[in-house]
């Protein structure tokens, strides 16, 4: 724990090496759309792949059409929350197409 002049930080210190990943993933089988998040994107993908996902196994193959970085899990969560609620309209639309 850092203590600056006698100051406890109430907050933990971030790790720049973890950072947090929401992706959209599309299948190249049916077209369908998957949203997650994860804090190792390149083994997620594996696993969608693989058909380790209840989920996704359906639609293998799946190719990721979208992603952005948080440096919090929790700020990851709320951004794929917010994702999944306009999922299919005008506002995913034009996620996915920028």
């Amino acid at each position: 724990m850092c203590i600056l002049y006698g100051i406890i930080p109430k907050y933990r210190v971030l790790s720049p090496s973890i950072m947090y990943t929401v992706y959209v993933l599309k299948s190249t089988l049916n077209n369908k759309y998957y949203i997650g998040s994860t804090s190792n994107i390149s083994q997620r993908i594996i696993n969608h792949n693989a058909g380790f996902s209840r989920w996704t196994k359906h639609g293998i193959p799946w190719i990721m059409v979208y992603s952005e970085e948080y440096l919090t899990r929790s700020e990851a969560l709320i951004r794929e929350k917010k994702i999944k609620s306009y999922k299919s309209g005008n506002e995913f639309k034009k996620l996915i197409q920028s």
